[in-house]
């Protein structure tokens, strides 16, 4: 069994979004996407999100931050909501017409009482990925390593992304975001002074 890992194409993440958009249209498994590669929620936690930590329904419109704590950890967390993952929970919550603050944003079969499961949502990631003909190792924990990867390669300070993962070293970060030979030839092929 391999190792679970992020999404390192832009391409590729454009392509899953769109894969439950115009392949296989499913606003919910789009959001899922989106939110899970802007957030780097843990699947654990991202499941369990209800509509009212992700929009304020009173004012109309979405928050600033998501507020819980971490089922891992047990630790209280702020994500700020960004624009992709707005793109992805819009779509979606103008598909549903009413929708309850307490529903599961990410309802299983019986409707909005229970969540989607953890194993019905890594089916949903891992079918995407293979019709997609992606590389081996593409799971529902990818997109929570793809947003850290990400960042990394925009610059962001490696002790951020330790603190946003709960890790105790950068070393783990790095390992865990996979970050390889390749990608530090990159950096040294780019900077050429």
């Amino acid at each position: 069994m391999g190792t679970t890992q992020p999404i390192k194409e832009i391409r590729q993440i454009e392509e899953l979004k769109e894969f439950y958009i115009k392949r296989k249209p499913n606003y919910r498994n789009y959001a899922l996407i989106c939110l899970g590669i802007n957030s780097a929620l843990r699947i654990s936690d991202l499941l369990l999100l209800r509509w009212g930590q992700v929009y304020d329904f009173q004012q109309g419109h979405y928050k600033k931050h998501i507020m819980l704590t971490e089922q891992k950890t047990q630790k209280k967390t702020s994500i700020a909501i960004n624009d992709g993952a707005v793109a992805g929970l819009e779509s979606y919550r103008r598909s549903l017409g009413d929708i309850d603050g307490e529903a599961y944003i990410f309802p299983g079969r019986y409707g909005d009482q229970l969540p989607l499961s953890r194993s019905q949502a890594y089916r949903i990631i891992k079918n995407a990925a293979e019709e997609l003909h992606f590389e081996e190792g593409i799971s529902c924990h990818s997109l929570r390593k793809t947003f850290g990867y990400h960042a990394w390669k925009k610059g962001v300070h490696p002790a951020v992304l330790t603190e946003i993962y709960n890790h105790s070293s950068y070393k783990v970060t790095r390992r865990y975001l996979g970050i390889n030979q390749d990608d530090k030839d990159e950096i040294f092929l780019r900077l050429a002074l």
